[in-house]
Parts: structure tokens; C-alpha cells; sequence
């Protein structure tokens, strides 16, 4: 997702974005049958009930107008924007960050509970409301995001600093009420405990706690004194009851008085633009009430899906397609490979104090050809608009809430003021809920005003409209010339990338893309790991009509595999071992040593070298994405011809390990999820269209074609960086690796069903 490469792109990146955002401020029915989610809100079968009884629900500002509890009778101990403690003891931990899956509302609340020392049974969570002054991701300025696996890196200090607070003034208020210095106070699990046997639970002392001032510095807790942060099993999941009892509220359980649900019908085709449309047909259907043109194409508007779904079958769009009907993947594909012949915009070359160039005694090329990827996230996008007197309110899984804000106030002609947003919890986004024009939101929007705000209504993205719309991880086209001196040591790297920028022609642009390179188009390659000489690169960005947009890793998704697979064909062309060659390579940094450390750990854990079973060859890579270290090692066999990889052992120096158990799911999905695009990810264009548009073409990967996974965190004292992204990486160059170790030529062209190596 979205992040910035270093403190210059950071802080050019929160000027832009507050630039784009204050531009607006000054001017602007249900079925009858049960279904399976009210099955479980309902039910009561013990076993379900028993095995989550630990774990605490998962609280949202998702609820509608009329559902929304009244005040509580006495108000809540809120210290900061953070925190709230309440009368019977319930701490709630706001959390500014999109829960998508990740575990990053188990990963902030564990920040601030750990400081507070509140007992994880008592502990709930919701989501902060768009106020990007005071919840804004601190990477990137006043700009409210979830993205760049950065939840809890940014918040690390914020949430601690949050609980230490609030704990500070709890013991003040016990301290007072009892007459005894408070160093001598102790707190354990949301009790406030004295020597001479004075107790008081948080929720007793909340009042009193809320009456002093707050204290603008507190001490933080040193590591070994860490209760939470760090331990095994110590903090469930704050979101697995919920969403095992079907309570949890996504954008699809949002009920309002009078909902109705629109789908649209978009364009065919890339650029592809409405010239006519007959709605006669459509609105015979039972139950659809609106057939409206929006510049997202032309909405059906019904009384639940079904309706809606029929009367888009029945409409009659004639469509001009006339500037994609060329469009082709082969074809870009075909132009790619020859600008990767050309000179480019540089984005690396040699520092001018570098040694003379060795000589050259191999040479090895190569050209790596790199698909569109959709995100295909379980819940396809959707959000609730609500416009009324004056007022719009939005529910859906927000993960750009400061641009959503601003867009949706936009395409009502509302202030800003004017305009609330509900955060929901999201089925998955991989990137695809944030991005710049808040494609979901603002269509939304726009089908509200279609139709007057005469009643709130869902916009329901199907599958073929999310799979087929674009905003895909670009094509991308890689062309390498590495060499050997007569020693077996590097010697030089001359390196070509073309593909879409992701920023350029957004708002963005100007402020993200230096000297003409987007460094997302290049990361992974420069800056690197690896200390290597005479690296020179050029990049190419060609624009298409296709919409670009950052995928799970960003440009690490396409650069590691990359990277990875011609440090082990080098290594083979100088007769050394993988692993050995690349701790050779590393350089003689922080970031070097920290990546050294995962490769041998990896190495050591999954006995790298040992005699294996005949026909089963193990492959290994190391990556460094977003500031987090993951080193993977694949053991891979071909049955049948066919790639089965059994086991993957995975290495992953995160700094500070907040959640061990959230980590090693993390790592466990990226592995699932890259081995998934490496199988069968690819989405062809043909004749300006999407050939790929649901699971049946774009296949994903099944659980009988998952590995066993290992996962070994390493024990840190840096700042934590995040984890829902850089699994990905290394999985596919370590399959590709075990793969050329059982002398299978190379696929340089993914994904692998391409060259027949999986099943089709």
C-alpha cells in the first residue's frame, strides 16, 4: 500500500495531501428469510459460545442513527482521543487504523492496554471517526490512512503514550483518594492496588481520575517490564468473536429505514463511454424503483440485490468503445519488451567515489515479464450513502478516510462539516479500498443525489465489477544484465523497468514522482539490500487506460521476485552456495545485518544444505519491505510434473513483535497469497476488456495446495515496522529458486500455469 521511501517524500507527500484536502472545506428493505449471519447473531450453540468466551467483542461506529445507543448514565474517563475508561470497568481503545483482516485493532489496543495495565478481558475497540487532526497515520502528516503496513509502527509511541496516560491518571486519583505517595500505587489487570490494602477497580476510580488535569509527559514502560506487547497468547484477538458469531457489522449488514440497493452498470471496456441507454425493460422488474445515469455509468436502484441484479440484466446500454478497442495485454506486453531494450529515465547508477569496475568474465541477461494482478479481496467493494436535510452520512470499509471524506463531501456539494463517515470492518482489501478518485464511496454518492436523497441507499460492487475494473498491480517488464569478475563475485548490474506509474496523472503526482521516477516503480531494486557495484537502472513509465493501483508489497511484489532469482542463478554461475553468496552481497549496515540475520536464520531452521528426499529441492530468498526483514525457504517437488510445495520456512525481523500470534498469521497469509499469484494471477486484456472477471477464470489458490508453514520471529528492540505485507515477497523467488535447484528451466514469464507447471 501507499507509503513514502524516506523523510523528503514523507513530508512532501502530507503537504500534498493537505493541500487536496482543505480544497473543499470553504464551499461544500429486507428479506423475509433467515439469513446465515442472523443464523449465528442468534444462535446459541454452546460450543461456539464456550471456545470464544475469552475473548472480547469487537465494538464499531458502524451502527445506523436509530440503532446507536442513548448516552451512558455516568459519562466515561476519556484522558485523550485514545482511551476510555468506563464505570464498569470496560476500556475501550479507539483505533484510527482500518481493520481489514490484518489484526491491527488487536495490535493498537495491545499498545495502549499494555501501558495502562488493563486487564485484555475488558478490553473493546471502535473506530475513530474521520478527524484526520487528531487520528492521522503520523508517517505521512494530517492525512487519516490505513496503508505501507504502517498501523502500528505509527502508533506504536501514540498508543503507548495513550495508556501510560490514562494509567497516570488513575493512580493521581487513588493517590489522592487514599492519602499515599503514588509510587506507591500499584495496577494489574485494571485494579488499583496499596500496601495497607486499598483497592479500587479502574471503573471505581474513573470519575474521580476525570476531574484532574492531564499530565503532558508520562513515563512508558521499559521492555522487560512489557505484560502484553511481545507475549504468546496474551492478547486473543479483540475481532474473532464477532465475526465467528456473525456479529461483526460489514457495509452488507448496514440496515436503515427504507435502504434500497443499487448495482451499475459500468463500462464494458476501459475509457468506454454510455452514448444511449433504454430503461423501459428495467423498470418492469419487481422491485426495482430508479434507473439513473451517473458518471460511473447508468445505476439500477431496487429494493434488495436480487431486484437490482435483474433489472441490470434487463437494461439496454449501447456503449461507445471506440478508444480501447485496440487495447491488448500481448500487445503492451509486446511494447514493453522493446522499450526494456532502450534507455530510460535513470533511478540508480555508481556513486562517484566507486572503485573502477572489475572485470566482467560472465555475463548473464534476462527478461522478466510480470502480469496485471487484481486485489480479489472476499468482500467486494460496496459502501452506504445517506443524503438528507443538508447532511451525508457514509458506512463502508474506509481506508483512505481523509480523500473518502473530501470526495464524498465533493460529489454531494456539501462542506465538509456536513459529511460523517462510518468506518466498518472490511473483508479484506490488499490496497484496493484506498486509492485516489474513492471509486466505491464517491459512486455511492453519486447514485444518492441521482436519485434526491429519497432513501439511503448500498451500492453493491458483484465480483465481474470488481474483478474487471481496473486499479490491478501494473504489467510490469524487467530487463537484467548482471556480471562476474573471474573470482565469482558480483561485478556489475545494469537494470531496465518499465510499467504504469502508479501516481502519475493523480493529484499526487508532482509530489511523489522525482526526476521522473515513481519510486514504488523501482523499490526492492533501488534502494537494496544488497551493496552492489557498478548498479546502474533506468525506468519507463508508459501510460495506459488501464488504472493502476498499489497491490499487496506494492512494487516489491514484482522487484523481489526479480532480485531474488538472479542472486541464486549467480550464485550457480559462480559455483557458490545461495546463501553464502548473498551474506557476501549484504551491505554493511543496520539493514544488512538485520537481513543477514533472517536468511540464517532461515538457513539454521529449515536445515539449508542437508540431504533431502529424492525428487524434493529446497529454494531460498530474503527481502526487505517497508522496513521489515522476511527471509523464505521453499521445498518444493514436481508429482506428476506439476509444482507441489510441501513446506515453507519463514524468517521475520519486524522490530518489537507486538502480537507474535497476529505475525505469524500474517506471514502464514502473505505466503498463501503470493503462492496464489505465483499459481494463477493474471488478469488479460483483450479488445479493451477484462478477460478475467470472477474465480473461475481468476483463480485462487486452494487449501489443499497450501504448505505447511513455519514461522520464526526474531527477537527485537527496534521500532516495530509492520507485517500485512511483507510475507509476500520472497514466497515466489523461493519456489522459483527450489525449482531451477531441480533443474527446471526458469519461468521468466509468471504466472506459473503459463508455462504449464501447475494445473490450469
Amino acid at each position: 500500500m501507499i507509503h513514502a521511501v524516506d523523510p523528503a517524500q514523507q513530508a512532501l507527500l502530507a503537504h500534498a495531501i493537505a493541500a487536496q484536502l482543505s480544497d473543499d472545506d470553504s464551499d461544500r428493505g429486507q428479506r423475509a428469510t433467515l439469513s446465515r449471519r442472523e443464523f449465528l447473531r442468534s444462535s446459541s450453540a454452546a460450543g461456539l459460545v464456550l471456545g470464544f468466551a475469552c475473548l472480547p467483542a469487537c465494538g464499531a461506529l458502524a451502527t445506523s442513527p436509530v440503532d446507536r445507543p442513548g448516552p451512558p448514565v455516568h459519562a466515561p474517563f476519556t484522558p485523550n482521543a485514545f482511551v476510555r475508561v468506563a464505570p464498569d470497568n470496560i476500556v475501550t481503545i479507539v483505533c484510527k487504523h482500518l481493520e481489514m483482516g490484518q489484526g491491527n485493532t488487536t495490535g493498537l489496543a495491545t499498545l495502549a492496554a499494555d501501558e495502562l495495565d488493563a486487564d485484555w478481558l475488558l478490553v473493546r475497540t471502535e473506530y475513530a471517526p474521520s478527524a484526520p487532526k487528531i487520528y492521522n497515520n503520523v508517517f505521512y502528516g494530517e492525512m487519516q490512512i490505513t496503508g505501507g503496513s504502517t498501523s502500528i509502527a505509527n502508533s506504536f509511541m501514540q498508543m503507548r503514550s495513550a495508556g501510560a496516560t490514562a494509567r497516570a491518571m488513575l493512580v493521581a486519583a487513588a493517590a489522592d483518594a487514599w492519602h499515599v505517595p503514588a509510587a506507591e500505587i500499584k495496577t494489574e489487570n485494571s485494579v488499583l492496588t496499596h500496601a495497607s490494602g486499598k483497592r479500587a477497580t479502574y471503573g471505581e476510580m474513573a470519575a474521580a481520575a476525570g476531574r484532574l488535569p492531564v499530565p503532558k509527559d508520562v513515563a512508558l514502560k521499559q521492555p522487560q517490564h512489557f505484560t502484553l506487547i511481545g507475549k504468546q497468547n496474551a492478547t486473543p484477538r479483540v475481532d474473532s468473536l464477532s465475526k465467528c458469531n456473525g456479529s461483526a457489522i460489514y457495509t452488507i449488514d448496514v440496515k436503515l429505514p427504507g435502504l434500497l440497493t443499487a448495482v451499475i452498470a459500468f463500462p464494458p471496456s476501459f475509457g468506454a463511454k454510455v452514448i444511449s441507454f433504454d430503461s423501459a425493460e428495467a423498470m418492469r422488474v419487481p422491485g426495482v424503483t430508479d434507473v439513473v445515469q451517473v458518471p460511473e455509468g447508468v445505476a439500477v436502484v431496487g429494493t434488495g440485490t436480487w431486484a437490482a441484479l435483474k433489472g441490470r440484466r434487463a437494461l439496454k446500454v449501447s456503449w461507445d468503445e471506440s478508444t480501447s478497442a485496440s487495447l491488448n495485454s500481448d500487445a503492451v506486453l509486446t511494447q514493453y519488451r522493446a522499450q526494456a531494450q532502450r534507455p530510460g529515465t535513470p533511478f540508480a547508477k555508481p556513486a562517484d567515489n566507486m572503485p573502477a569496475p572489475a572485470t566482467v568474465a560472465q555475463t548473464i541477461e534476462a527478461l522478466y515479464e510480470f502480469p496485471f494482478l487484481a486485489h480479489a479481496a472476499m468482500e467486494p467493494m460496496n459502501c452506504v450513502a445517506w443524503l438528507r436535510d443538508g447532511l451525508l452520512e457514509t458506512w463502508s470499509g474506509h481506508q483512505f478516510t481523509s480523500l473518502d471524506h473530501t470526495l464524498a463531501a465533493r460529489a454531494a456539494n456539501l462542506p465538509m462539516d456536513k459529511v460523517r463517515l462510518h468506518t466498518l470492518v472490511s473483508g479484506g482489501s490488499f490496497g484496493r479500498r484506498a486509492n485516489f478518485v474513492s471509486d466505491y464511496t464517491v459512486a455511492a454518492v453519486n447514485i444518492a443525489v441521482a436519485i434526491k436523497g429519497r432513501a439511503p441507499v448500498r451500492l453493491q460492487f458483484m465480483r465481474e465489477d470488481d474483478t474487471g475494473a481496473g486499479m490491478y498491480r501494473p504489467m510490469y517488464v524487467h530487463a537484467v544484465k548482471a556480471g562476474l569478475d573471474a573470482s565469482g563475485n558480483l561485478a556489475g548490474w545494469q537494470h531496465t523497468i518499465v510499467g504504469q506509474s502508479i501516481f502519475a496523472g493523480t493529484v499526487l503526482g508532482s509530489y511523489t514522482i522525482k526526476d521522473g521516477v515513481d519510486a514504488m516503480s523501482v523499490e526492492g531494486v533501488s534502494p537494496s539490500q544488497y551493496a552492489i557495484p557498478q548498479m546502474r537502472g533506468d525506468l519507463h513509465s508508459p501510460a495506459l487506460p488501464v488504472p493502476p493501483l498499489w497491490w499487496r508489497s506494492v512494487g516489491n511484489s514484482h522487484s523481489a521476485f526479480v532480485m531474488e532469482t538472479m542472486m541464486d542463478e549467480l550464485a550457480a554461475a559462480a559455483g557458490k552456495d545461495p546463501v553464502a553468496f548473498r551474506l557476501a552481497l549484504f551491505a554493511k549496515s543496520e539493514k544488512g545485518e538485520r537481513a543477514a540475520g533472517v536468511l540464517k536464520l532461515v538457513a539454521e531452521k529449515a536445515g539449508w544444505g542437508a540431504p533431502r528426499h529424492m525428487g524434493v529441492a529446497q529454494g531460498i530468498a530474503v527481502h526487505e519491505c517497508f522496513g521489515t526483514f522476511v527471509a523464505q525457504l521453499a521445498e518444493v517437488s514436481m508429482p506428476g510434473g506439476k509444482v507441489k510445495v510441501h513446506r515453507v520456512v519463514c524468517g521475520v525481523d519486524c522490530g518489537v513483535p507486538v502480537n507474535p500470534d497476529v505475525i505469524r498469521a500474517q506471514m502464514e497469509g502473505g505466503i498463501g497469497f503470493a503462492l496464489s499469484a505465483l499459481y494463477y494471477g493474471e488478469i488479460e486484456i483483450k479488445a479493451g476488456r477484462a478477460v478475467q472477471r470472477n474465480f473461475d477464470r481468476y483463480k485462487a489458490l486452494r487449501i489443499n495446495e497450501m504448505p505447511k508453514v513455519e514461522v520464526h520471529i526474531v527477537a527485537s528492540n527496534h521500532a516495530p515496522t509492520g507485517v500485512g505485507e511483507p510475507g509476500v515477497p520472497p514466497l515466489a523467488p523461493a519456489v522459483a529458486n527450489a525449482l531451477a535447484r531441480l533443474g527446471i528451466p526458469r519461468a521468466r514469464r509468471l504466472p506459473l500455469v503459463r508455462a504449464g507447471l501447475v494445473a490450469g
